[in-house]
């Protein structure tokens, strides 16, 4: 699928060309085109029109592709990881990351990405302000700073949602809980990788001259510097956290298995003592004190309650059970 989006030159509002337009569209000079998971056929058209050789622009259509800067004569690649939301069979809602790839040249920005997410629908939604897409290097540190605040956006929504689980955990002695903190764990690695590689790139972005730069972009470099270290050191708290408490809670599980144990194994204990009585006075063997007795079976059934009891309270004195 192609979006193509521009400025409109009285309100400054995005605009964003229809199916038609975009087939009949000779130059994209001036816009921006945002490319997801496509076709051959959309590469071709689009590298056709852009002077964009297809192998940039399928670069980030590889989900195990690393964050990275290619300088060309023609071109600048960008690619960076952006958070996504995907849905679980079991409907919970996890997070994962994949590579986004911008491509800017002297009057045209593309990007380019496998899924739809959240940072591209900001901007073409008219959630970020101030956006000048005929300004490529301040837009692409928009998409940058998105991308930060992004992460730190589902990083939140993550934390809250390990609170959920370990609330839930403390009355819990099933694995249920413990595989959804170890997904959220393994979450929070793929984030904690992403948003350090990300700033190994903002980092060169800022210092090269691959963009050009102007004083009034200074103030949203440093903001995109200071947004993505901030996401990372917010990750690694999160994951260092995690990882204790998954810990400790793997410990209480396991000694609420105990507890259970010891209580049946303790109620195993009580029973056998009547069931013992009832097995020896229940053998035809003859010999037994009271076989005739009028009273005999009622006395020795209050024998062995009383026995079961006397054995209880000792157990519990104990704390055994």
């Amino acid at each position: 699928m192609i979006n193509v989006t521009y400025n409109d030159k009285k309100t400054n509002k995005l605009i964003e060309l229809n199916a038609e337009e975009i087939e009949q569209c000779k130059s994209f000079k001036g816009k921006w085109v945002h490319m997801i998971n496509p076709d051959d056929k959309e590469i071709e058209f689009v590298s056709e029109i852009t002077s964009i050789p297809e192998i940039a622009l399928k670069a980030a259509l590889d989900e195990e592709e690393r964050p990275r800067i290619e300088k060309e004569d023609e071109y600048l690649l960008v690619l960076v990881d952006i958070p996504v939301i995907q849905d679980d069979e079991d409907d919970r809602i996890s997070y994962t990351t994949l590579p986004m790839g911008i491509i800017v040249t002297e009057n045209i920005l593309v990007t380019v990405c496998l899924k739809d997410s959240a940072v591209t629908r900001d901007f073409i939604y008219g959630r970020v302000k101030n956006v000048f897409i005929n300004n490529p290097t301040r837009f692409t540190f928009q998409l940058l700073f998105t991308i930060a605040t992004k992460f730190l956006h589902y990083l939140r929504q993550i934390d809250k949602t390990s609170q959920k689980v370990q609330t839930e955990l403390h009355k819990s002695m099933k694995n249920k809980e413990l595989i959804q903190l170890l997904d959220i764990e393994n979450t929070l690695v793929y984030f904690s990788t992403s948003i350090r590689t990300n700033n190994v790139v903002i980092d060169k972005l800022s210092r090269s001259n691959f963009l050009p730069k102007v004083e009034e972009d200074q103030d949203l470099i440093e903001d995109v510097a200071i947004e993505s270290l901030q996401a990372l050191d917010m990750c690694n708290t999160y994951k260092d956290i995690l990882s204790s408490t998954m810990d400790a809670f793997a410990s209480v599980i396991s000694n609420n298995l105990n507890i259970v144990m010891k209580i049946l194994t303790s109620i195993t204990v009580i029973i056998s003592v009547p069931t013992l009585i009832a097995s020896l006075f229940g053998m035809n063997l003859g010999g037994i004190p009271g076989g005739n007795f009028k009273f005999g079976f009622l006395i020795v059934t209050l024998v062995s309650l009383l026995m079961a009891v006397g054995l209880g309270l000792v157990l519990y004195r104990k704390k055994m059970m």
